[in-house]
């Protein structure tokens, strides 16, 4: 019988549920390995921060206090190990904290910490380097430094015995590729491989997105409450089984498998990760059985010769009031006031000689102001949110104690309901650092060891051999429409300051419609709402004809990006939303 390796994927963000690891150790047979991805551009932001006030700080503790600490005895029982990059800013200072509690509770078990990834001292090195979006120059002063590493630390870290790995910035599929590449022994070389494994870790990195969370047919997605997180049964080649534990809520099918596979993939022909340039544009989804779903073909090419880098950088501080507004036209006396309350902080500046804001904005929550060409704003239940940054906190202070005003000097029907936050913005520098600057070191029960520096190439693109177009279908007489939904599931996620899109469909003969309707144009106009006045969106289109699907990239439309943007969906999740109400011809009795 073929060897099979099973992994769970544990955790999708940094303060995802704390009940994902009893569930996945109680699976029969419990997986050999759980995948913990807590880090994202944005909290890495938040460990530096930390770091920079507490040295033995900017790390995840609750991989300790919560994850492991609650489940140790079935984690020893059962032996599964753990690979975590709840390291942060500070692996090592993780580690430690990690075989304080293993020491605490008399448990021996082996802890291994990757390092390399920070490259926060080396800011100098980097003056000359150039934002690989929009072209602009390195900041002057940064937060965080670092690069994505691959999964081979990983691997080496297994390989000499370790129970649970700690990394820091790491690609997310790498938590998962790693035990593939100790497991089975996959070299460096073997590209389809390292793409298949690469998969894996991705439909696992974001929990239960794989198994029924945000999936478009929701309501056919049973028990939220017990969902289940993700298992991957992974043969030797790569193919792979994703599933759940039985028993649990949630669902695996063909769709929300699909969706995972494309979420914050740009190009499925070149997803680049530290590994290898992957290709998922011919994987096939099988239904397998109830909940099962294999997942096979995925290629790849040499992997590049540069880490994704990115830094972080300070650019001041936001203050955000939000109210609840009820009554007849609620939507224009949200817009009214927070207008007005932004122009009365901007008066109190002046008459204290303060430097203007450097933004304001004002939001009507609840009347799809943000929604584009479907949206309607008939609400009479809104939330009003204002918003406004400065480069000094005080101004921002000042802002937020005139908030409360508007209770009693505004609008009709505005509500005791009311909240404040201030915090502190930072932006994103995204760039490539060549690897042969990087030096990467794994510790595993207190010896080191250096990472050899794989052989890399650079990627040409034009390499690439797309798939052919169908000619596009003509609308005939008597045609009906229909919204996209009815045709096709959509998932989409932010990536810096682009988003991604994907229409995938829900039977082969619903393709050539949706693309028939869909194309760079349609989608562009279909998301202009986006785009300041005068402004052409710029949309890409990658065809998937592996599962009869369409990825669109929609480019510099995130206002600056998650970190920065004070917009409702600054992580792009509700863009899928959107495009499944675009209109599709298709014939009469197909509608």
């Amino acid at each position: 019988m073929s060897k099979t390796v099973r992994i769970g994927g544990a955790s999708a963000f940094f303060s995802d549920s704390t009940l994902s690891v009893a569930q996945l150790l109680a699976a029969d047979p419990a997986p050999q390995y759980l995948m913990f991805d807590f880090m994202s551009e944005g909290t890495i932001g938040m460990m530096a921060r930390s770091l920079a006030v507490d040295p033995d700080g900017g790390y995840m503790r609750d991989f300790a206090t919560v994850h492991i600490a609650n489940n140790l005895n079935d984690i020893v029982a059962k032996k599964v190990k753990l690979i975590a990059n709840a390291g942060g800013m500070n692996p090592k200072g993780c580690a430690a904290f990690v075989e304080k509690l293993l020491k605490e509770r008399g448990v021996d078990l082996k802890v291994a910490y990757v390092e390399g990834d920070n490259l926060t001292g080396r800011g100098e090195e980097m003056r000359g380097i150039k934002e690989m979006f929009s072209g602009a120059g390195f900041p002057e002063k940064v937060d965080s430094i670092n690069a994505y590493l691959g999964a081979f630390p990983i691997a080496a870290a297994l390989d000499a015995g370790a129970d649970i790995v700690v990394t820091g910035r790491c690609a997310d599929s790498a938590l998962g590729l790693g035990p593939l590449i100790h497991e089975f022994g996959w070299k460096a070389d073997e590209w389809d491989k390292i793409s298949a494994g690469t998969l894996v870790g991705h439909l696992l990195e974001c929990g239960c997105q794989v198994t029924g969370g945000t999936f478009t047919d929701w309501e056919d997605v049973p028990d939220w409450v017990d969902i289940g997180y993700p298992l991957a049964d992974v043969s030797e080649d790569g193919s792979c089984i994703i599933t759940k534990p039985e028993g649990t809520g949630g669902l695996v099918s063909v769709g929300t498998v699909a969706e995972q596979l494309l979420y914050e993939v740009s190009d499925p022909q070149a997803y680049i990760v530290a590994d290898v340039v992957c290709d998922f544009s011919d994987v096939k989804l099988e239904q397998a059985g109830k909940d099962k779903v294999k997942v096979s073909g995925a290629r790849g090419y040499p992997a590049t010769d540069s880490y994704k880098g990115v830094a972080s950088y300070p650019i001041g501080w936001r203050g955000t009031y939000s109210q609840v507004i009820i009554g007849m036209d609620a939507a224009a006396k949200a817009k009214r006031m927070g207008e007005a309350l932004v122009e009365r902080g901007r008066k109190i500046l002046r008459g204290r000689n303060i430097a203007e804001f450097d933004r304001a904005d004002v939001d009507m929550i609840g009347s799809e102001f943000a929604y584009g060409p479907a949206g309607n704003s008939g609400a009479r239940e809104v939330m009003m949110r204002a918003s406004v940054d400065h480069a000094e906190q005080a101004p921002v202070e000042l802002f937020l104690r005139e908030a409360s005003a508007t209770t009693s000097a505004m609008a009709p029907g505005a509500t005791a309901t009311s909240g404040r936050t201030l915090v502190p913005l930072s932006k994103l520098f995204l760039f490539l650092v060549p690897k042969a600057n990087v030096e990467v070191k794994v510790t595993v029960a207190g010896k080191t060891m250096v990472m050899p520096k794989a052989e890399a190439h650079p990627f040409d693109p034009a390499t690439i051999a797309r798939p052919t177009r169908p000619e596009p279908v003509a609308a005939g007489a008597g045609w009906a429409e229909v919204p996209l939904i009815k045709l096709a599931w959509g998932r989409s996620g932010d990536k810096g300051n682009l988003f991604n899109v994907a229409a995938i469909a829900r039977k082969d003969a619903y393709l050539p419609y949706i693309r028939a309707a869909l194309t760079p144009e349609s989608v562009g106009q279909w998301f202009g709402h986006l785009y300041p006045e005068g402004v052409k969106p710029r949309v890409t289109m990658f065809d998937v004809p592996g599962f009869n699907a369409i990825n669109f990239v929609v480019h510099d439309s995130m206002d600056g990006g998650i970190l920065v943007s004070p917009k409702v969906d600054s992580a792009a999740k509700g863009m899928a939303q959107q495009l499944l109400e675009m209109p599709i011809k298709v014939p009469a009795e197909l509608a």
